[in-house]
C-alpha cells in the first residue's frame, strides 16, 4: 500500500519531533519520501504557536495497521491527548491510502479536512506534483482554491529519510 501522511508539530523541539514522525514511519516502510518542511499558524482551536508541518509518502506492507503506527511515532514524540486542536509534540494523519490495506474502522481515509488544509496541500505538492486526494481531485488544484496565509516553505530546515 501506498500511505500519505500529514505530520505536525508545535511544542518543544517541532523539528525533532517531526524527525521522530519520519523515523517510526521509516522503520516500518518499504520505502519513504518526505515534503519540505513548512511552518504554519494555527487553524483553529486554542491560542498556540506555530506549527512545523511535512508530508511522507510510504510504501508499506498491506498488513500494516495504521492506526498503531501512528500511535506508536506519536508516542515517541510524547504527545499527550488534551483539548482537540490544541498544541502537540506531534500530530500524525493519514491522509490517503491506495492499494491493498487493511481497512482501520478508527480512520477515515482519505482524511476528511484534508483538502482544505494547506499545511496538508503545499507540501504534499511539493513532494509529488501529480498527486491527487481521492474522490478530491489534484492536490494542485485543490491548493489553487484554498487560503495560503500563514504558511511558509522553510528550506533552512530538513527532514532526513534514513
Amino acid at each position: 500500500m501506498i500511505a500519505v501522511f500529514s505530520l505536525g508539530a508545535n511544542l518543544g523541539d517541532r523539528l525533532g519531533f517531526l524527525q521522530c514522525g519520519l523515523d517510526a514511519v521509516a522503520e516500518a516502510a518499504v520505502a519513504v519520501e518526505v515534503s519540505p518542511v513548512y511552518e504554519t499558524e494555527p487553524v483553529g482551536g486554542p491560542a498556540q504557536g506555530p506549527y512545523l508541518n511535512a508530508v511522507l509518502r510510504a510504501e508499506l506492507p498491506a498488513d500494516t495497521d495504521l492506526g498503531d503506527l501512528i500511535g506508536r511515532a506519536e508516542g515517541l514524540a510524547g504527545r499527550v491527548r488534551g483539548r482537540r486542536w490544541g498544541p502537540r509534540t506531534l500530530d500524525v494523519d493519514v491522509v490517503s491510502v491506495t492499494g491493498p490495506h487493511r481497512v482501520d474502522p478508527a480512520l477515515t481515509v482519505p482524511h476528511p479536512r484534508a483538502r482544505h488544509r494547506a499545511f496538508v496541500l503545499a507540501p504534499w505538492l511539493d513532494l509529488d506534483p501529480e498527486a491527487n486526494l481521492p474522490g478530491a481531485g489534484r492536490v494542485a488544484a485543490l491548493l489553487a482554491d484554498v487560503d495560503r496565509a500563514g504558511i511558509r516553505r522553510r528550506d533552512d530546515l530538513r527532514l532526513v529519510v534514513g
